[in-house]
This record gives C-alpha cells, structure tokens and sequence, in this order.
C-alpha cells in the first residue's frame, strides 16, 4: 500500500467517524476502577476517547437512600453506527458486572449514550439524544465542562442554557479522592 492510499484510507476513516457522548456512571465497590475499566474498553472497542470531563459525585437520580454515584462524560470518536454502540455498550457492562434488574438501582457500571453526532433518533432499543438530559444536572455539569456551547439537537439549546433551565437539585460536586 502506497503512503497517499495509506493517508487517503486515514482521511477518510476520520472523516466518517461520529462523536458519540457517553455518560459513564457507577455507585457500587470500587467506583474510580469501574470508570477506568469502562473508559479503557470503550477506548478498545468503541472508538478513541478524544475528550472526558472531570468525575463528579452525585446524589443518586431517582433512588432513595442509595450510596452516591460518580459520572463522568465522555466524547468518542467511532466509525460504528449507532445500534452497533449500543450493542458493545451494553457488552462492556456486562463484562464490567453489569446486572440489569430494575432502571433505578444501585450498579458497578452505566454507560448511557447522550448523542450520537447530531442525529436523532427514536427506535425500540434506542433513542438519542437521550430522552433525559435536559432533567439531570449530574449529566448537565460533565457535558457543560467539555461541550458548553453544544446544542441539542431536539430542544435547540446549548448546554449552558439547559443547565440553567434545569429542574433537578440533587446534589452535583466535582469529585477529588
């Protein structure tokens, strides 16, 4: 293979590729592990990890009396198209010890896809933007620190409008062990 076929095919590889924001959270064991774990296989698996936000620990979103979670957010670069995300997302909690019973309990790991590009999408098994952004300040915070002036596709507003405008109060602080 040529060296200008070479950078040709790297080009348009780039080119192609989608920026998918993923909200990473976990409130069980070892919760900075479990982010570095996940962050490590959705580097491997998904596509290159181009940006990530600081971790925040935050109050549990519809649990009571549940251990604090810690988020963190992440922009990654892949060639997959969405459905395929969602499915190694939903491999890699498995792997991580993922056990689904109830939406809103306690886990070792969550991985929610918040965009994929710009598109929207409303299927079965997937829907992005993902339906509750503009409801969590523990989603909002994240993206607001690495993509502030992004605006949703759906509600045209940026992050920093939605966390102005958001309703939830739930404790949202920057985590430092």
């Amino acid at each position: 293979m040529t060296k200008e076929y070479k950078g040709t095919l790297y080009f348009w590889a780039f080119y192609r590729m989608t920026g998918i924001y993923l909200l990473l959270g976990t409130n069980l064991g070892d919760r900075e592990l479990h982010l570095a774990n996940a962050t490590a296989l959705i580097n491997q698996q998904i596509g290159l990890v181009v940006s990530r936000s600081s971790v925040y620990e935050t109050d549990a979103w519809g649990m009571d009396a549940a251990p604090l979670f810690l988020n963190q957010v992440l922009l990654v670069n892949s060639l997959l198209p969405p459905l395929k995300a969602l499915e190694v997302i939903l491999s890699i909690e498995n792997d991580l010890g993922r056990k689904r019973r109830d939406q809103w309990e306690s886990r070792i790991i969550d991985i929610d896809m918040l965009y994929y590009g710009s598109q929207v999408l409303q299927l079965p098994e997937l829907t992005v933007p993902h339906p509750r952004i503009s409801q969590r300040r523990f989603t909002l915070e994240p993206l607001v620190e690495i993509a502030p002036h992004l605006v949703h596709p759906v509600l045209m507003k940026s992050h920093l409008q939605l966390l102005k405008s958001c309703p939830d109060r739930l404790n949202v602080s920057k985590y430092s062990e």
